[in-house]
């Protein structure tokens, strides 16, 4: 993946004090300048949308061999959300770019907590994301046996924004730890890919799992979106989807305050000791 060239910016600030919405926006137009300079409309379409439609299709033939219905539409479904979740996991290798650049120790310095300027720095991932799931979704998944109502077609999106947010709650916080080994960013973000795949019933139901996976299971916001999106793909029943989307919001709300947490105790650590450099 390339390497950021914009460095983050926290905007003037205004008697020592800088409001946080104008750092994560500040922070934002760094993130779509990255998003600019690693995609071209040609090369996101072609390479990064190509790839991802010909690994939904590939999980979705294994449902073929299997001879059921049933299995190619849950596999698709599922694959074309971790489309979403995958680019959203991005934003742990992302957030240690700032230290690789040289500009997390300056971040660091500045009178002001650290976690505003990362919730803003790696927002890139979420619109690519839903657009990446939902084009699969919409535009592929007809081919598999995969259609929407429209009241549920009309959902899909807002449903695919909310996994998005919510799942970037969880990389944010990954990436929190991350930054004290940022040359671990890749392994950690493919792995996390892996397990929320795996537990999330993206690819079997969250109920093959002992019971502990399964509570964990419940912890992790996309578990209840993807279910909100197959009941729209399977009843299309948008009055059934709101109390799922509702828990997995609730359940990023959770995990935006942890890695707020985290990010403080990183910038209070390097404040300390002085430990914050380039990547080693």
């Amino acid at each position: 993946m390339p390497e950021s060239t914009t460095p983050a910016s926290s905007g003037r600030v205004s008697g020592g004090r800088v409001s946080t919405a104008r750092v994560i926006t500040a922070a934002a137009r760094g993130a779509l300048a990255d998003l600019r300079t690693i995609y071209t409309p040609f090369t996101w379409t072609v390479g990064w949308l190509g790839r991802i439609i010909m690994q939904v299709i590939f999980f979705a033939l294994i449902g073929t061999l299997l001879g059921s219905r049933d299995a190619v539409i849950y596999l698709f479904v599922g694959q074309a959300v971790m489309a979403t979740v995958t680019e959203c996991f991005m934003a742990i290798p992302s957030t240690t770019w700032e230290r690789r650049t040289g500009t997390l120790a300056l971040l660091t310095a500045a009178p002001g907590p650290l976690w505003p300027v990362f919730v803003g720095r790696s927002l890139q991932w979420l619109p690519s994301g839903v657009a990446t799931g939902s084009i699969v979704l919409l535009a592929v998944g007809p081919f598999f046996g995969v259609t929407w109502s429209l009241g549920a077609g009309l959902l899909l999106v807002p449903a695919l924004a909310v996994v998005a947010v919510s799942t970037y709650a969880v990389a944010l916080t990954l990436a929190a730890v991350v930054l004290r080994g940022p040359r671990w960013r890749n392994v950690v973000s493919n792995l996390s890919v892996l397990v929320v795949m795996l537990l999330s019933g993206a690819t079997v139901p969250v109920t093959t799992w002992p019971n502990w996976l399964q509570a964990l299971a419940q912890v992790l916001p996309v578990t209840h979106g993807l279910e909100a999106i197959r009941v729209l793909e399977v009843d299309g029943v948008v009055r059934e989807v709101w109390p799922l989307l509702g828990l997995a919001l609730v359940l990023g709300a959770g995990w935006f305050v942890v890695a707020g947490f985290a990010f403080t105790l990183f910038g209070e650590a390097g404040r300390r000791d002085g430990t914050i450099d380039f990547e080693e």
